[in-house]
């Protein structure tokens, strides 16, 4: 399949995908679902590569793993957060704010919403594109170079979900804050982790011109969303209305981002 058919094959599936879940949101009252298919997308779009890419079999088949077993990985994690639970505080939020104007305006914006993370999954999938497209028949020391960075913060999420899971469980009160592990050097370990695996997909797309250098877009992209746009602006302002001044003080000792030592305040 040629590259833009491999496009608009991705565009249309991400686009079926979301308006299920779309439906779906309205019909439980809870829109948080958008993250579980904002994730799995990645999953799906990496089957398409490796079903209908043009490219060497053994490069789709390493990068498509890389894409897929990632979303499929963080889709898993937030459906056993979400699913059965009241919607999210951040889309409790969006509800108040936008639902002013009546159900049907909530809806309808929403539904742009969901578009706009459906737009992003395929804008964030163009490295996984390219790779899936190059025919050379070997995989380069700058590919082996991206799945080692890979695996290394696929791990680092992993762990730092796990140690919050555990928190979680373990009994603390509402109003304390999670210090456990990696959590300790930095607020937000996991969209580290998260950003370093966009590393990794921009290290493989360089090993295939001319188009590898797109894939440096990504990881700027996606540092500009989890820094100033949907990941920790919204978290943490959801940290502070439920957490008040423990989470304050945590933000006074610790890393916002790159895990370092705390600071003593």
């Amino acid at each position: 399949m040629s590259t833009p058919s491999l496009l608009l094959a991705a565009t249309l599936a991400v686009i079926a995908s979301m308006t299920a879940l779309w439906l779906f949101g309205i019909r439980r009252r809870n829109f948080s679902y958008v993250d579980i298919g904002w994730s799995a997308n990645f999953a799906l779009i990496a089957l398409l590569c490796g079903i209908c890419g043009d490219g060497d079999p053994g490069r789709r088949l390493l990068i498509g793993s890389m894409y897929g077993l990632w979303g499929l990985r963080l889709a898993w994690h937030l459906g056993r957060r979400i699913a059965g639970e009241p919607e999210e505080g951040r889309y409790v939020e969006l509800r108040r704010k936008w639902g002013v104007a009546g159900e049907s305006a909530l809806n309808k914006r929403m539904y742009r919403f969901y578009m706009v993370q459906a737009a992003l999954d395929v804008v964030l999938s163009l490295p996984l594109i390219v790779v899936a497209q190059n025919p050379a028949p070997s995989i380069a020391p700058l590919e082996w170079a991206a799945l080692g960075l890979w695996a290394l913060a696929l791990s680092g999420e992993t762990l730092a979900d796990a140690q919050l899971a555990a928190f979680k469980r373990s009994g603390a009160g509402h109003g304390t804050v999670c210090e456990r592990g990696l959590w300790r050097y930095s607020r937000h370990p996991n969209y580290f982790c998260e950003w370093l695996i966009w590393v990794a997909y921009a290290l493989a797309a360089l090993a295939s011109p001319p188009w590898g250098w797109l894939g440096l877009a990504m990881p700027a992209l996606m540092l500009y969303f989890l820094l100033r746009v949907t990941g920790i602006p919204a978290t943490e302002a959801q940290a502070l209305r439920s957490k008040g001044e423990a989470y304050r003080d945590y933000q006074r000792r610790t890393s916002a981002f790159i895990p370092l030592p705390p600071r003593r305040v």
